[in-house]
């Protein structure tokens, strides 16, 4: 069984998030949404209400797990029978970024593969830190959010 994990803090989910997740599934025969807790990170949305957001986004994907975490990645992945890791690239930053993290998880652990997927172009803007600075400057995020949450972002 082919299984890959999608690590993120996910504050909120995005419809980026949705988009790179869509399209890694046909790839798995599991995907396990992992939150995980980031010490450097304050976060707007309480871990069980980003858990209850993403389970909504996914109900009807049977092979969508949702999960939270703490520590190392790669020893999550260990844990969870995961043999890869699915990270989305938005732009060069986010490449630098990520593969630096990729070669250290590798070290680390060099059965456990990254798999980095391309953002679709007109997504590629959209990440959790603008939304929530939307989101606490009382801005309508509910275009940046997947329509299955869009509800609770709408400003009233």
């Amino acid at each position: 069984m082919k299984t890959a994990l999608f690590p993120g803090s996910f504050d909120p989910i995005t419809i980026g998030h949705e988009n790179i997740i869509r399209r890694a599934l046909p790839l798995f025969d599991k995907l396990i949404i992992a939150i995980g807790s980031n010490t450097n990170k304050k976060y707007l949305f309480s871990l069980e209400q980003r858990t209850n957001w993403i389970k909504k986004v996914f109900e009807k994907d049977a092979k969508v797990e949702v999960v939270s975490y703490d520590g190392l990645t790669v020893d999550f992945c260990k844990k969870m029978n995961a043999t890869f890791i699915v990270r989305g690239l938005r732009n060069s930053s986010d490449y630098n970024y990520e593969s630096t993290i990729a070669q250290m998880n590798h070290q680390l652990d060099n059965s456990i593969e990254t798999l980095f997927l391309q953002t679709t172009p007109h997504l590629s803007a959209i990440n959790s830190t603008i939304v929530r600075d939307i989101i606490i400057h009382k801005g309508d995020a509910s275009k940046f959010v997947p329509k299955a949450i869009q509800q609770d972002f709408i400003k009233k």
